[in-house]
Formats: structure tokens, sequence, C-alpha cells
């Protein structure tokens, strides 16, 4: 695969992007970039229907199992995926009472206590990435411009960025839920860099969905960067080309001197 500017995606310091033109903005995505969201879920899963759905005489393990086939099958629809995570807490509760039913155990009431369950035991595994605010802290002081842009419930949102004193780091955050319309439609991005009063070629976009964070700001101009957490690489059938790749959020404070 070429990579734009014909440097490989790890080659590259952040400070210029190809070019040699000198970053003059970022806009940053949170959730399983910032944010470890996906970590413990489920962990958290299991336990929440050990807590609810084992004493009503459910096996937890068949309905964890009912939960994680159900939950593929809810958000692969992208039209689903767009119209229910504005109300997350709502979202995993059609997705239990969905699994309940599949199992022949239909309880609307049961469904959303465990749903509930389970919210408040993410809550309490989420946590930043290691070495995140070290790394916001270290872009602010070289004076770049930073922008939130985050999809989802503005409530859970919110209340992640307050949880993990995010706000004071971001000139501007932008959360679908108070916008309205969120990633990878185009007027999100161009409100971003409007508040930062930048242009797209002299600003990226760093997040782990490569649609969202790569391929959409890419087609307006700006740089994407990739986060692979996994380490596992683009996809075969992949035809989208970060202009960088990488595993956790602190690379980009590297430049050529690996400080």
């Amino acid at each position: 695969m070429q990579f734009p500017g014909g440097l490989p995606p790890r080659a590259r310091p952040l400070r210029r992007g190809p070019g040699g033109r000198v970053l003059k903005a970022l806009l940053v995505d949170l959730d399983d970039t910032l944010l470890d969201y996906s970590g413990g879920v489920d962990e958290c899963w299991l336990h929440a229907c050990e807590a609810l759905a084992g004493p009503a005489g459910i096996d937890p393990a068949g309905l964890v199992g009912a939960i994680a086939e159900t939950r593929r099958w809810f958000w692969s629809d992208p039209g689903r995926h767009r119209t229910e995570r504005a109300d997350m807490l709502r979202a995993w509760s059609r997705i239990t009472a969905h699994a309940l039913g599949r199992l022949g155990r239909a309880d609307e009431e049961l469904a959303a206590g465990i749903a509930q369950d389970f919210a408040e035991r993410r809550w309490e595994r989420m946590t930043l990435f290691p070495g995140v605010p070290g790394a916001l802290e270290t872009l602010r002081a070289r004076g770049v411009p930073l922008a939130m842009v985050t999809n989802g419930d503005a409530t859970h949102q919110r209340r992640k960025i307050a949880q993990h004193d995010l706000e004071r780091f971001f000139d501007v955050i932008v959360v679908e839920g108070e916008m309205g319309v969120g990633k990878p439609e185009e007027v999100v991005y161009r409100y971003a860099l409007s508040k930062l009063g930048v242009k797209p070629a002299d600003a990226w976009m760093v997040g782990d969905n490569l649609e969202w964070d790569v391929l959409a700001p890419q087609r307006l101009g700006l740089r994407g960067v990739w986060v692979d957490a996994p380490g596992q690489g683009l996809p075969k059938s992949c035809s989208t080309a970060p202009h960088r790749i990488i595993r956790a959020f602190p690379e980009l404070i590297l430049d050529e001197t690996g400080e």
C-alpha cells in the first residue's frame, strides 16, 4: 500500500505533515483513543448478569452469550447505530431485553435493571489510557490547539469528560448528542476547525475508527492518524491509508529525535 507522502506512517513526526507543513491543530476522538472504553466490557456484562439474572433463575453465562450475539447484530446496522447511540442506557436495555427474549425469558424490568447495573460497572472500570494526561499536557505546552470530537449520548460523553478532568485540555469539545449530528458527517469536522480557526490542511484527526477518524477527515484535507491499539494492522480489505498509525495516543508527542 502506498501511503500519502511516500513515508511509512510511523516514520512521520507529528509537528510536520506531508510537504513539511507544520501542524496547527489536532482533532481528537475520545472513546478507545483517550479513554479505555471497551476494556472489561464482557466482564461487566457477566457480573451484571450474575447479580440480577442469576437470582431470577437464568444462567448468567448463557445470558452473556445471548447478549454478545445481540450486540453484534444490534450495532451492525449503521442507521440503528446512529439512532441508538444517542441514549446508551436505552440501547443496553433493548439489547438485554432482546437477549432475554431469545432465551424465552422476556422481562423488560429485569432487562432495564441489568442494563443499569452494567452501566454503573462500566463507569467504575473506565480509565484513561496510560500517558494520556501527560501527552495532552505536552501538546498544550507546545501550543497545539486541541478539539475533542466525539460521538454518542451527550449525558454519557460529558460524564466521561468530567470524570476524567479532560475539558481543561481542549479549546473546543464537539459532542454528537449536543450538536445533533456526529462523525462522519462533514459539518462536524468543519465546525471544530472553525472554532480553532484553522484550515483542514493544517490539522490532524486522531482516533480508533478508520471511517470516522481517518477516511472522513482525509476527504476534507485533514491528516488522519489511526490508533491501532491491538497492533493488528489495517484489515486486508481496507482501502483507507492513514497518514500515521500508532498504538497509543502518547506516541503523538514523539518527534524526530524521539523526545
